[in-house]
């Protein structure tokens, strides 16, 4: 019995010693190699407008104020108000991030709005941002969709329409492969090679969509040094670009006629705990596929091919906001003027450029746009009343597609509210 006793002893002190063992030896769990995370907004603006102006999906986004018309009893046809509730600006995005790749950190953004791409397809998903990024120490590559380089996710107007500061800010996606620099804490250089997606380059008649760019061999080139401190943020950049609208001409010639332009930008920021002040100014030739005035004028060679010429843009703007956390009020001023392209066309002249009126004869000279909001904040809910005036100056066209007589001015008063729920 009492080696039986023995036994049984022996047995249940090896048992709690394996048990232990196993405990205090347990190895740590495994390091999370994906992480997936969802977000966007639920959104609805409700617009009132007192004149019908050049507009994109069903007057979601003003750009200017339309040209006076006039019907058969000298009224204006344009003088007329308007109003809408949208949703279709709400978003969708997913964001990950993965193990490293040749000692980079991988992370990579996917996402989408229901703005879609034409008046057409309005309500329907519309693809923003598709892009992966590899982070080292100080070096970081971008390939993918996202924004142009001119827009500055850091510095654009923090008005409530979707416009985002659109004809004075540079706006749009673009396919692109973006290499950044870090020389400091501070201060950084990014270059960026892309091609045109959205919002398109001007075309001229008969072409497809985008040709102007995929004709072109050489992408668009963009570099930006920037200054970025506590409460401080500085940048200037430098682009360009060389379109050819048509590799056969009009009278079944081939063409290598391109569209040859520059642009310089320069942005400023400073923010604190209780506002933040933010300005931009950009100018350069065939700004279109930045959704802001320009483009280019075209004209018949003796060999009969169209050979072009830039519009030249220059746009600034200036926005003063509260960063208070649960009201915030602000202000912007934005302007913007076209200087038309530097040669005479001649007189087979033909103008691609926004701001042109359907008739081809009038076009905008200048536009400027005042604007106050308030924005009032709840957890993930925000809702924002906006008051804008929007004022354009039409002219009667020249050869360089500039307004030059028969000036007229026309606006838009805009009454809004935006209703937004973020997760």
């Amino acid at each position: 019995m009492k080696k039986i006793l023995m036994y049984c002893f022996l047995a249940a002190s090896f048992t709690g010693v394996a048990q232990t063992t196993t405990t205090t030896t347990a190895a740590p769990p495994a390091a999370k190699e994906w992480d997936v995370s969802l977000y966007g907004f639920i959104r609805t603006d409700y617009i009132w407008d007192t004149r019908k102006s050049a507009q994109v999906r069903e007057y979601n986004l003003n750009l200017y104020p339309l040209d006076v018309a006039l019907d058969a009893n000298g009224k204006d046809m344009n003088a007329v108000g308007q109003s809408n509730f949208l949703s279709v600006v709400s978003r969708l995005g997913v964001k990950v991030k993965g193990p490293d790749v040749w000692g980079a950190k991988m992370s990579g953004t996917l996402e989408g709005d229901f703005f879609g791409n034409t008046e057409s397809s309005i309500g329907l998903l519309r693809l923003r941002h598709a892009y992966v990024s590899m982070d080292w120490s100080k070096t970081s590559l971008t390939m993918g969709q996202t924004w142009y380089p001119t827009f500055i996710p850091e510095v654009f107007p923090g008005v409530a329409n979707f416009s985002t500061g659109i004809m004075f800010n540079p706006f749009g996606w673009a396919s692109q492969v973006k290499l950044k620099q870090n020389f400091t804490k501070e201060f950084s250089f990014a270059f960026t090679a892309y091609k045109e997606r959205e919002f398109t380059a001007t075309g001229v008649t008969g072409a497809t969509q985008n040709a102007a760019s995929i004709n072109s061999a050489i992408p668009s080139l963009n570099g930006v040094f920037q200054f970025k401190g506590k409460n401080l943020l500085l940048g200037a950049g430098l682009e360009y670009k060389s379109m050819q609208p048509l590799t056969v001409s009009a009278t079944n010639l081939v063409t290598t006629e391109k569209v040859n332009s520059s642009t310089l930008f320069g942005y400023a920021k400073y923010a604190n705990d209780k506002f933040s002040i933010k300005a931009y100014g950009i100018s350069g030739g065939n700004l279109y596929n930045l959704v802001m005035l320009g483009g280019f004028t075209g004209s018949v060679n003796a060999a009969g091919i169209q050979t072009y010429d830039p519009t030249k843009t220059t746009s600034f703007w200036v926005d003063i906001a509260s960063n208070g956390k649960s009201i915030a009020p602000g202000l912007f001023f934005g302007t913007t003027k076209n200087n038309g392209s530097s040669n005479a066309a001649g007189t087979m002249a033909q103008i691609y450029m926004r701001g042109l009126s359907t008739t081809g004869t009038r076009v905008v000279d200048n536009v400027w746009r005042v604007s106050g909001r308030v924005d009032f904040k709840k957890n993930k809910f925000r809702v924002t009343p906006e008051l804008e005036l929007t004022s354009a100056t039409w002219g009667d066209a020249d050869l360089h597609g500039k307004a030059t007589t028969n000036l007229k001015d026309v606006s838009n008063f805009r009454a809004m509210v935006s209703c937004v729920y973020s997760f």
